[in-house]
């Protein structure tokens, strides 16, 4: 239980960190106010025994210094109660709030490869139940154990200032209490790892159905989808389930243990009295002693079992965290340099598949590069690798003569700009889209960017004009119109080398005008790496690459891969045949 908690303190930042141990200090001066109320009850009690048994008079004086205690002890509980819980609350759910950022900022620096259909679910699930489980559930079970524990060792130190032996069963009570806690702890372990796995299975399986409703309206597989779905649920469900019912023995015997040890109190602390060891007023505050100590061990004993989940909800998102970054510290760009971007026998495999097999190739500053060839050759992770989405397994990526290891990573990404086949808009405005990569661009220079872009007219026409807020993925757009705030987005970064991957490959004739035209504007005088399909985006290439199995199988100009009669040469016979083909 103690590794737990020592985890889970380290787990959280400096500041926070500090937050829980002052919570904690507090919640030792809790305890302290608390357990007064038992030299409050004695006071009472002996003021009335004395009264009664051996005639002293019970004075006015009594009964105020008992209430004074009493209520020292209650004010004292209020304030460090509530201060108690204002440290803790604002600790775990600051804890949660940073700790999401800090994954977020941590997925900035690692490998583009880690990011698949399977972490996207496990990702999901940390960022938003595991860390709302640590912002609530952590915080308060966290606390109210280490209460209990505090409370109890109070109550038994202060019994032990009455009597040693009634402290000494107390002491017993408790132990045997803990070690019941324990096997609850390690029983429900397995468990834990368990709702772990099925609340991670549940998110990916949600996203996945989400993600894909349009192609699982469209072949008519709803009802097989939605019983998978379910069928996640229902196994998510039952697995909760049956972790609260494998609790409720220990809890059930943890209580009965904490009444039993209660009662021994009692019956030991009345035996003592009758055979003449023990004060009437000692044995009335053992009784009431008796009830706080069974209340203070069920309080930090009914939370315990939910450490288990904690450790597993912690150990979640330090596996995201400890996932190696990319190297990110480095020299900033030299801004007079001539950006020439090369690769030097570069190879790289994802998971132990080859992707690219020793590319060597040179892309001077302000010239076209055209990308082509079969797909699956390689084509987008070379362009990955160039701008180091992925670091190289070998060889070298350079960029101005150095090593793009060796820059500043947010140096190294101010160089390039990207336009993707897929393009991803988030849930804001339009403006706020466009201005993405510089938020504090005043609204003349976003207008600038869309109009330059050949987005500035639709956008005006919209309800909100740029204030519109568009749905998550731009789900309230044309492709067309995604694709050209994409390239304002590009455009306001104005970024010195432009990757454009495949970026009109399925834009409809009436867009794509207006994107050729955005693209032409967006490439000024810019580096410009295309992957294309398209004759006329690739013929006016200052050099053409062809990649096929990971490997440059031609390169050079329109004309002199014609002549060479290979599979560039055959990639555009088809293509012009396509274009031809008509109903």
């Amino acid at each position: 239980m103690f590794e737990i908690l020592r985890k889970f303190f380290n787990f959280c930042d400096k500041e926070n960190r500090r937050k829980f141990h002052l919570a904690m200090i507090i919640g030792v001066v809790n305890s302290f106010f608390m357990a007064l109320r038992i030299a409050a009850v004695a006071v009472m009690i002996s003021g009335i025994i004395a009264s009664l048994k051996d005639g002293v008079p019970f004075t006015a004086n009594t009964i105020w210094l008992s209430l004074g205690i009493m209520s020292f002890s209650l004010l004292g509980a209020i304030i460090t109660k509530k201060n108690m819980s204002m440290w803790q609350t604002e600790g775990g759910y600051r804890t949660a709030a940073n700790k999401r950022i800090e994954i977020a900022e941590h997925l900035r620096y690692i490998p583009m490869g880690y990011f698949n259909k399977n972490s996207l679910g496990q990702i999901t699930s940390v960022t938003t139940n595991t860390m709302e489980l640590l912002g609530d559930v952590a915080t308060r079970a966290v606390m109210l154990v280490m209460q209990g524990l505090l409370d109890s060792a109070l109550i038994i130190a202060m019994i032990f200032l009455f009597d040693w032996r009634i402290a000494l069963i107390a002491l017993a009570g408790f132990g045997v209490f803990q070690f019941i806690n324990i096997f609850m702890r390690l029983s429900v372990r397995s468990l834990s790892a368990q709702k772990d796995k099925v609340e991670t299975a549940q998110v990916s399986k949600i996203l996945e159905y989400i993600q894909g409703i349009a192609e699982v309206r469209a072949y008519n597989i709803t009802g097989k989808r939605r019983t998978e779905l379910n069928a996640i649920i229902d196994q998510c469900k039952r697995t909760f389930i049956k972790m609260e019912l494998h609790c409720i023995p220990f809890a059930c015997i943890q209580s009965i243990i904490a009444k039993l040890a209660g009662v021994a109190i009692m019956i030991a602390s009345i035996f003592f009295y009758l055979n003449g060891t023990m004060l009437l007023s000692n044995c009335a505050v053992m009784l009431i002693c008796s009830f706080m100590l069974f209340g203070a061990m069920e309080s930090g004993g009914n939370y315990s079992a939910l450490l288990r989940v904690i450790d597993i909800a912690v150990k979640k998102a330090e596996a995201i965290l400890n996932v190696p970054m990319m190297k990110i510290s480095g020299n900033e760009q030299e801004t007079e340099s001539v950006l020439n971007l090369s690769a030097k026998n570069i190879s790289f495999a994802y998971d132990k598949k080859k992707i690219i097999d020793g590319i060597s190739l040179t892309i001077p500053e302000k010239s076209t590069t055209a990308i082509v060839g079969p797909s699956g050759g390689g084509k987008t992770t070379l362009c990955h690798l160039l701008a180091r989405f992925w670091d190289v397994d070998s060889g070298e990526v350079t960029l101005a003569g150095k090593n793009i290891r060796d820059y500043d990573m947010d140096s190294l990404m101010a160089n390039f700009s990207f336009v993707f086949q897929n393009v991803y808009l988030f849930h804001d405005t339009i403006a706020n889209n466009i201005r993405f990569g510089e938020p504090d661009a005043p609204m003349e220079k976003v207008i600038e960017a869309a109009k330059k872009a050949c987005c500035h007219e639709f956008i005006s026409a919209l309800p909100n004009g740029y204030d519109t807020v568009i749905g998550e993925g731009g789900a309230s757009l044309s492709g067309g119109e995604k694709q050209r705030i994409s390239i304002a987005r590009a455009i306001m970064k104005d970024a010195p080398i432009i990757i454009l991957d495949e970026a009109t490959a399925n834009v409809d004739p009436e867009n794509e005008r207006d994107l050729m035209e955005a693209v032409r504007e967006l490439t000024r005088e810019k580096t410009v790496i295309m992957i294309a399909h398209r004759l006329k985006t690739v013929r006016n290439a200052d050099q053409i690459i062809v990649i096929d199995k990971g490997k440059i199988a031609e390169q050079g100009k329109h004309d002199e891969l014609m002549k060479m009669n290979g599979i560039y040469a055959r990639f555009i016979d088809s293509r012009k045949k396509a274009v031809s083909w008509k109903l």
